[in-house]
C-alpha cells in the first residue's frame, strides 16, 4: 500500500517552503494568494488530508474540537440544541463530538474523561440527573467549560446523615405514578432540594447557559387557572431532573398566588410518552384531575395520545414546542424555549474562552415564551 502525502511531498510539489504550507493547512491568511492556489492545488493532486489529531499534540496546537455531553441525542429537543451549537461553531472553524450520558452519573464522568483524553478544546456540558460531584471543578482548570440547560456543581457536597436521605420531605406532593426512588450509597445521600442549595452558595465555577424554567411553567399553570382549572395534574419525567425541579416551583408558586379556595394538584412521573399516554388514560373520566400541565415534550406527546385514545380532552399546555404541536386540533399550547439561542449562546461562551477572555463565570437564563395554540381551553 502507497504511503498517504506528507506535507513535505506538498511543499516539493507547490514550490513552496514547507513552513509555508504548515502555515496555510492550519488556517494562516496571510498568505500570498497565487502560493495559496499552488498548495491547495497540490493538495487537491496529492489527496494530502492534514492530521489534526497528531498536530493537536504538538505544544500550543489546537485539535479545533468541542466536545458535548447532552443527555439523549434521540430526543428531539437535544438533538436541535446540539445542531445549534454545531453550527456556530463550524462558523467558526471548530469541529463538534457530540455524546450522551443518558442521565447516567458514571457514564457522564466516563464520557468527560474520554473527551479530555481526546484533547478537545473546549467542553459543553448538560449535567446528569443526581449529579453530586463536582467534575467541572477537575475539568475547569485544563480548559473552558460552558453547562447547558442545567448548572454544574460548584462545589462538593459535605456528608450528609442517612435519615436525612431516608426521610419524605413535607413539601413532596402526592405523586401518581412515581417509580421506587433509585438507591443511593452512603457517599450519595443529598435531597434534591440540598444540591440546589448548594448551587444557590456558591458561584458558578464554569459559564451556564440556562432556560427561565420556573417563570415559563408559573405562566402556564396561571393561564390554565384562568381558564376554570381548579384541578391540575403536574406531569414530567423525575424530580431528580434540576429543569422538572424549576418546573415544579414555578407551577407550585403559581398555585400559591392565582388559585382559588380549594383547587387541588397532582404530580405524575413520565420518563416517555408512553408513559405519560398510559397515567393521563388512566386518569381521564375518573374526576381526579380537569388540566394538564406537561412539563416537557414528551408528556405532551403522551398526553395528546391519551387523549386520542380516550376520545375526550382535558385543558393542556406543554412545556418544549414539537413539530406535531400545530398538527392537532387544536393545537398544543407550549411553553417554548430558544433552544437555537441556547445552543448559540454556549458556543460564543466557550469561544470567547478560548479567546482569551477572563471574566468570572456567569449565569445566563434565557426567557421563555407562552405559545398558545388553543389547548389551554376547556
Amino acid at each position: 500500500m502507497p504511503k498517504p502525502p506528507t506535507m513535505k511531498d506538498v511543499a516539493a510539489a507547490a514550490g513552496v517552503a514547507l513552513k509555508t504550507v504548515s502555515r496555510h493547512v492550519n488556517g494562516a491568511t496571510n498568505i500570498d494568494p497565487a502560493l495559496a492556489a499552488r498548495i491547495a492545488a497540490a493538495i487537491t493532486e496529492l489527496g494530502y488530508r492534514h492530521n489534526l489529531a497528531a498536530a493537536s499534540i504538538r505544544p500550543g496546537r489546537s485539535a479545533k474540537v468541542i466536545g458535548l455531553v447532552i443527555s439523549d441525542l434521540a430526543n428531539p429537543y437535544w438533538s436541535l440544541l446540539a445542531r445549534s451549537v454545531e453550527r456556530t461553531l463550524s462558523a467558526n472553524g471548530y469541529l463538534l463530538m457530540t455524546v450522551s450520558s443518558e442521565e447516567d452519573a458514571d457514564r457522564h464522568r466516563l464520557l468527560i474523561d474520554r473527551l479530555l483524553a481526546q484533547r478537545v478544546d473546549g467542553l459543553i456540558v448538560s449535567p446528569p440527573r443526581r449529579d453530586t460531584t463536582a467534575w467541572a471543578a477537575a475539568a475547569a482548570p485544563l480548559l473552558p467549560v460552558v453547562a447547558i440547560d442545567r448548572p454544574a456543581l460548584s462545589a462538593p457536597p459535605p456528608p450528609a446523615p442517612v435519615q436525612d436521605a431516608r426521610a419524605t420531605r413535607e413539601d413532596q406532593p402526592l405523586s401518581l405514578a412515581e417509580p421506587p426512588a433509585p438507591s443511593r450509597t452512603d457517599d450519595d445521600l443529598h435531597t434534591d432540594a440540598d444540591v440546589d442549595a448548594m448551587r444557590r452558595q456558591h458561584p458558578p465555577l464554569v459559564d451556564t447557559i440556562l432556560a427561565d424554567n420556573a417563570g415559563g411553567a408559573q405562566a402556564a399553570t396561571r393561564e390554565l387557572l384562568r381558564h376554570g382549572a381548579r384541578r391540575i395534574l403536574f406531569l414530567g419525567d423525575s424530580l431528580e431532573l434540576y429543569t422538572m425541579r424549576e418546573r415544579h416551583a414555578g407551577f407550585l408558586r403559581a398555585l400559591a398566588s392565582a388559585a382559588p379556595e380549594g383547587a387541588d394538584f397532582s404530580v405524575a412521573t413520565a420518563h416517555t410518552a408512553a408513559e405519560a399516554a398510559d397515567v393521563v388514560t388512566a386518569l381521564l373520566g375518573t374526576g381526579r384531575i380537569d388540566a394538564v400541565f406537561a412539563a416537557n415534550n414528551r408528556a405532551s406527546v403522551g398526553a395528546v395520545d391519551a387523549f386520542t385514545r380516550v376520545g375526550a380532552r382535558l385543558p393542556l399546555i406543554g412545556f418544549d414546542d414539537f413539530e406535531a404541536a400545530t398538527l392537532v386540533r387544536p393545537g398544543v399550547s407550549v411553553v417554548a424555549q430558544d433552544v437555537a439561542l441556547m445552543g448559540e449562546a454556549a458556543a460564543q461562551a466557550v469561544l470567547a474562552r478560548l479567546a482569551g477572555d477572563t471574566p468570572p463565570p456567569a449565569t445566563t437564563t434565557l426567557p421563555t415564551r407562552l405559545i398558545l395554540r388553543g389547548s389551554e381551553l376547556p
